[in-house]
């Protein structure tokens, strides 16, 4: 072993022993962690145990498994087991908790019984970049995606599950009985007996599965979404962006603030679509009188819309191509010129279709627009294959059209929006790995979505500010 660095022996005893502290980098970001949850009122903020109690086995302090669950959730560490492994042979850990070592079932009943305390630092560590001026632009991007639960695809059950499972079950019923009326026209014989043994088995254990899916079935249509989960009963099966893919889990929403890439709120939502998401996130945000917003068109909503126009938050997003006319090879409503002093459309023959009527539908008012000059029209194979074409026009129609104009005149939004928002999630998704939450049921996955986002965010300020200047605004 000459000429190389030599190893020190093991068997070696020191007089004194190396500082635990020495070890640790002044940057290092324990560093951070350690300031950060010491200058949180964890009384304020509802955890359990900050009080101890007067009998019984000394605990642990909240800030301790608090410090252990924030450096884990950093360094891709989510798992309760994993965490007490790690306090046992980390220095980091050893020198952030002080040489304790909780066991893991204490680690995981920390995250189960604080789920709002944890979401509440989150949301104060959000307000100390507010505090440093990282969230000065007043321009966010929203987007949806979603985490897989711990619920496996087959155990969920929707109407059109349970129907290809009945006809499955009955397939394999009549191939059973098919191979047993073979059986009997065939000169018994032991190999014989024990085939029939075996087929009459199978067809037990299918009818005890008809059986319980008759069961999943009554609680299927029982549910007001008409979908149950077994494991993990608030997961919901969710179409992917991927052909004939899905998952069963959670739909996340996060704002991510354009200019540092921060994530300024998010929610954790069940609901397999975005469309009813837009105005609850961007409300959320609104720190200022004015916000800026952008997002997919899937967020795309009239009633979203008008919501956030009347909260003073501007909307930029692109409308979906939903129109059967267009996609016929027809004029679609984007053909027809809306004129305002005459309160009627052009179309694109130049004929007026003046104002007729007002109606309601899906809560909406919607005003009636149309000719009877249609039917002599040279060009009506191309418009409508009915007697006169028919236009309406929602009663805020006009912020339909400023979004459309908004984006028309900043094209590079949708790009912004994509650079913005996809690569939080992406970091998160890497983070937890080729996994999915580790808890059940909507407000513990929330809690766990939480410490993410707050991973998330505290590595993207110390990359952003650095270690040292970060301290020095915890304490400041």
């Amino acid at each position: 072993m000459r000429r190389f660095v030599e190893q020190a022996d093991r068997g070696q005893c020191t007089l004194l022993p190396e500082c635990l502290d020495d070890f640790i980098d002044e940057s290092n970001p324990v560093r951070v962690i350690d300031v950060f949850v010491d200058a949180l009122d964890l009384a304020e903020m509802s955890f359990e145990g900050v009080e101890p109690a007067a009998t019984g086995r000394p605990s642990y302090h909240p800030s301790v498994l608090l410090k252990l669950y924030i450096y884990g959730y950093l360094n891709r560490v989510q798992s309760s087991r994993r965490l007490e492994r790690e306090a046992g042979r980390n220095i980091e850990v050893m020198w952030l908790l002080g040489r304790l070592a909780p066991d893991h079932k204490t680690i995981a009943d920390f995250r189960k019984d604080n789920g709002l305390a944890l979401r509440k630092v989150c949301a104060r560590f959000v307000e100390l970049c507010r505090e440093m001026g990282l969230l000065a632009t007043a321009s966010v991007a929203i987007d949806g995606s979603k985490f897989k639960a711990v619920n496996n695809r087959d155990k969920n059950f929707t109407r059109a599950k349970v129907e290809r499972r009945h006809a499955q079950l009955e397939e394999s019923v009549a191939r059973y009985l098919s191979q047993l009326d073979t059986a009997d026209r065939q000169e018994p014989t032991e190999a014989l007996a024990a085939k029939v043994t075996r087929l009459t088995e199978k067809l037990t254990k299918l009818k005890e599965e008809m059986g319980k899916l008759a069961v999943y079935e009554k609680q299927m249509l029982a549910s007001p979404d008409q979908q149950i989960s077994l494991t993990d009963p608030d997961s919901r099966s969710m179409a992917t962006s991927g052909r004939g893919s899905g998952v069963v889990g959670y739909n996340v929403q996060v704002a991510v603030d354009t200019g540092h890439h921060l994530i300024v709120t998010h929610e954790v939502t069940n609901s397999g679509s975005d469309r009813a998401q837009l105005a609850n996130m961007a409300k959320a945000v609104l720190k200022t009188e004015t916000l800026e917003a952008v997002a997919d068109r899937g967020y795309f909503s009239s009633l979203e819309i008008l919501a956030c126009h009347e909260a003073g938050i501007t909307v930029t997003l692109p409308k979906p191509q939903t129109s059967g006319a267009k996609s016929d090879g027809r004029f679609g409503k984007q053909d027809f010129v809306y004129l305002p002093e005459e309160d009627a459309y052009r179309c694109p023959a130049g004929e007026q279709l003046p104002y007729r009527f007002t109606s309601e539908e899906d809560g909406k008012r919607l005003r009636r627009y149309w000719t009877t000059a249609c039917q002599g029209c040279s060009i009506k194979s191309q418009c409508t294959t009915g007697p006169e074409r028919r236009i309406p026009r929602w009663e805020h129609e006009h912020l339909l059209e400023a979004v459309q104009q908004r984006l028309d005149a900043t094209p590079q939004a949708m790009r912004l929006r994509r650079e913005t928002v996809e690569h939080p999630f992406g970091t998160m998704k890497a983070r937890m790995g080729a996994t999915h939450f580790l808890t059940k049921t909507l407000p513990k996955v929330a809690t766990e979505m939480a410490l993410s986002v707050l991973a998330y965010n505290l590595t993207r300020v110390m990359n952003i500010v650095g270690t040292k200047p970060l301290m020095a605004a915890i304490v400041a």
